[in-house]
Parts: C-alpha cells; structure tokens; sequence
C-alpha cells in the first residue's frame, strides 16, 4: 500500500517538495507540491546536495581568487547556511542538547529536541564543530576543497538518509516538528538516491584519489551515532538526520585533509 501511494505522487511534487523542504530558496513560488509529497523528501535529499555544494563550492574557489583562504571558507559556510536556513545546524544543536542533557530518559530527550531554546551542549557543539569545519576548509587547495564539498553534501546525505531504512520514527506526525513522518524507500527510489550520492564523488575520486579509511571512518561516526539513538530513544527524528549528516560530513573533512597531507595517503 505503502510503495502505491508513493507511485500516485509525481516526481515533480516530490522534487520540489525537496527543495522546497530543505532550502529557503523560494521555489514555492514555481510550483506548489501535494502535502502527500513531503513525506517522500528524502529521496530527493542528495540532489538538493548537489545545489548547496554547488554553490558552497564556487563560492569558495572563485573567492579564492579575489580574497584570502580564510575570508573565502567563511564566505562559503554562510551560503550554504543562508540556502539552508541553518536548518541542519538547528537539528545538530537539538541533537547535541537532548542527547547531552536527557540522560537515558526518552521522553526527555524529546522533549529537549523539541524546546526552540538552545542550550549549553548545543552551543558548544556549533562552536566546535564550525571551528573543525573552518579548519578543514583553509588546509588543501582551493580546486582540491572544492571538489571535496563537492562529493561531501550529496554522499553524506545520502549515506544519512538510509536511517529511514533502519529504524522507526521516534515520535508520530502530530509529534513532530513539522507534522511529517517520512516514508521508507521502495527499490527504485533507494538506486536514485544511490545514484545522486555517488555521481558527485567521481571527479574527486579521479582527480585526486580518495582513500578508503576516508569512508571508513564516517561510516564508523554513523554507526556509533545509529547506535546511540537506538539505545536512547529507540529510533530517529529530523533532528538526528540532521545532526548524522554533519558530523559524517565533518569527519569525512577530517580524514580526507589529514590523509591528503600524510606521506602515507597514497598507500
């Protein structure tokens, strides 16, 4: 019944549904998608990936150009967060203030989620994070961290969005922040989106290799945090996707600029 309904709502309603969900740019003003729509966003999420490290990435190689490395990265972080409305930032401060001040309780870790108030785990954890990420931006060469934001935005939400996949949402509809539960993908949405992930790592992959250990480790990232949102709360909310797909995207960073400067990297 599940996969019928999927097939009754067009792709058009489910792209723009996508775009419309995970930006702020007005595409609401093109086309008007069914409500029905929303609930199958997450398979579009990678192609909105290819549009926000798209423009994160020129942003940051033609400002290279014209600006320092630092003044560049910075420039970069704030497009996508402008094109984003923050929206994954909000979900790893949620994610970081709930599961860091809810304890073991389930019910107050959503509830934690849920407060609009951002706490002290939250704060800290943004703060770290874009320090990290900022770092990993101003290392290696312009062309070589474009093509690594590149890859990144798209796999990494792709690699986020199979939590659907494996776990039950943690709360219902009426529960939820914005009243939507999304549905698991059928086969041929599951070869799209591993389709859409995949596709933007090549010419990174090509142009300058891409050692194993550089998916090895996120994979691990996520698999500890899939383990922790299993024993917690015993499933996952928009929040944790959010909060998956930053911290895996950030340890990808990590990796792939540590391994591009070791002697080793090549081995």
């Amino acid at each position: 019944m599940q996969i019928d309904i999927q097939n009754n709502i067009s792709w058009r309603d489910r792209l723009f549904a996508a775009l419309i969900f995970f930006t702020r740019l007005p595409f609401w003003r093109i086309y008007q998608p069914k409500k029905e729509a929303y609930e199958t966003i997450i398979e579009f999420w990678p192609l909105t990936g290819w549009l926000t490290s798209a423009c994160m990435a020129a942003t940051f190689y033609f400002g290279s150009m014209y600006m320092p490395l630092s003044f560049a990265a910075i420039l970069a972080i704030v497009i996508r967060i402008l094109i984003t409305g923050a929206l994954h930032e909000d979900g790893l401060a949620d994610f970081l203030d709930g599961f860091g001040g809810g304890g073991n309780d389930r019910k107050r870790i959503l509830d934690i989620m849920k407060d609009s108030r951002i706490g002290t785990f939250g704060v800290l954890g943004l703060i770290l994070y874009f320090m990290l990420l900022y770092q990993c931006l101003t290392i290696l060469p312009a062309h070589t961290t474009a093509l690594m934001i590149l890859a990144a935005d798209p796999f990494f939400k792709m690699i986020t969005a199979n939590l659907i996949q494996y776990m039950p949402y943690a709360r219902t509809a009426d529960t939820a922040k914005n009243r939507v539960v999304y549905r698991k993908l059928s086969i041929k949405s599951g070869i799209s989106l591993f389709i859409q992930g995949v596709l933007p790592t090549l010419p990174l992959w090509y142009f300058f290799g891409l050692p194993y250990i550089c998916i090895a480790l996120p994979a691990l990232v996520y698999y500890l945090l899939y383990l922790l949102m299993h024993h917690r709360i015993g499933g996952y909310t928009g929040d944790c996707c959010g909060a998956v797909f930053l911290l895996t995207e950030l340890s990808f960073y990590l990796v792939y600029v540590i391994f591009s400067l070791h002697p080793l990297a090549s081995l």
